[in-house]
């Protein structure tokens, strides 16, 4: 890795200018669920090759092959997959402790990039992999979905143009039912698995099949809720309200519904900003309600999710009445945002032009969600 982290900027010079019609040749780094859902979008594209389907464990590394079919073949070295100069992009959906490396080795590889969220795993991290892409020539878009996605921009421009009122308050939630998946022990051949080269920067420990399968609920790994979940709406609210950089966070909580992970299952998390505050609450033992995001504005409030959003206006109904009026705009989700997502990112490299998901809007949320988990680490 120190070697790919010096590279001089002679890298960039074997981009391959893309026009129109070129075939993007892309590889899948990391062959779970959502990168195998990510990798099958590029490819349903036109225009679009998948090269190489890497991975450490086997298994994964064979479906995924099988599933793309020709001319994907297997790989378990990331590093070798960057030194295909016949590779234009990749798709990184590894653990986040790997996001930063993978994505500063690709850049300077000279290779676009489609990283997983969060982008980082640390503060300092973030740091670093913004000044790098930043610097470079390269088109990294990471995934936050929701910047592509037609509902939400379309409520972003009801946000911009003061239809709510002053928002002071932001509420944000995500209900999941983990306790389901968790009755069944995890299937893994540790025979078929590189746990050292999983391992990667953590600490050396013996290989258990749950962290392996639930890594982003074990702190060498991953962050928990607020960077799997929260970053996807606490990325929306700052977008929204045009600001980047909470002053402070606190948090609390704990594992009182799956004591075997690190990460709380259970959560209450807030930040402070110039002229409002974001306030985040989830838990892994139910799912009704799914998540949400709800802007309370003087004029109106806000509800958005991933289905939809609803307007609705203040004065409709006597004050502090639990109903709520009809609301006075109502939009319906048509597809997953994702679809865009991933078509927005191959249309900036092919122009070269920002995709909607830049390094640094996806480095200042990040911070934020890893302020959130040190206040609560802090405190427990």
């Amino acid at each position: 890795m120190n070697r790919r982290l010096f590279l001089s900027a002679s890298a960039f010079s074997s981009l391959r200018i893309l026009g129109a019609n070129d075939r993007i040749r892309f590889a899948l780094i990391g062959c779970g669920g959502r990168g195998s859902y990510i990798a099958g979008l590029v490819k349903a594209n036109p225009n679009t090759e998948m090269v190489t389907a890497c991975d450490i464990y086997e298994t994964r590394r064979n479906v995924a092959v099988e599933k793309f079919g020709a001319p994907c073949a297997g790989e378990t070295d990331f590093r070798r997959v960057l030194d295909n100069k016949e590779i234009d992009a990749v798709v990184i959906g590894s653990p986040d402790h790997w996001h930063v490396p993978m994505t500063i080795a690709a850049v300077q590889a000279g290779k676009d990039v489609y990283v997983e969220k969060p982008i980082s795993h640390t503060i300092e991290e973030g740091e670093r992999v913004e000044r790098v892409v930043t610097a470079s020539k390269q088109i990294v878009q990471v995934g936050y979905q929701q910047r592509s996605w037609e509902h939400f921009l379309a409520a972003r421009e009801i946000v911009a143009a003061g239809k709510l009122g002053q928002v002071t308050l932001v509420l944000t939630s995500w209900y999941q039912d983990y306790l389901s998946g968790m009755k069944t022990k995890p299937n893994v051949d540790a025979s078929k698995l590189d746990w050292k080269a999983f391992l990667g920067s953590a600490p050396d420990q013996p290989f258990d099949p749950l962290r392996y399968t639930r890594w982003r609920w074990f702190w060498d790994f991953g962050g928990g809720h607020l960077t799997d979940l929260y970053s996807h709406y606490g990325d929306v609210v700052q977008w929204f309200m045009g600001q980047s950089a909470p002053d402070s966070a606190q948090a609390s909580g704990g594992n009182f519904a799956i004591p075997q992970m690190e990460c709380p299952d259970t959560i209450n998390a807030a930040w402070r900003y110039p002229g409002f505050h974001i306030v985040y609450d989830g838990a892994l033992n139910g799912s009704l309600d799914g998540g949400n995001i709800i802007f309370r504005g003087s004029k109106a409030l806000m509800k958005l999710n991933r289905d939809g959003f609803a307007v609705y206006p203040e004065g409709q109904v006597k004050r502090e009445l639990t109903h709520w009026p009809e609301p006075e705009t109502a939009v319906k989700s048509v597809r997953d945002g994702t679809i865009d997502h991933v078509k927005n990112w191959l249309e900036c490299i092919r122009t070269r032009q920002t995709p909607n998901a830049e390094i640094r809007g996806a480095v200042a949320i990040a911070k934020a969600a890893h302020m959130g988990n040190a206040a609560y680490r802090k405190n427990l």
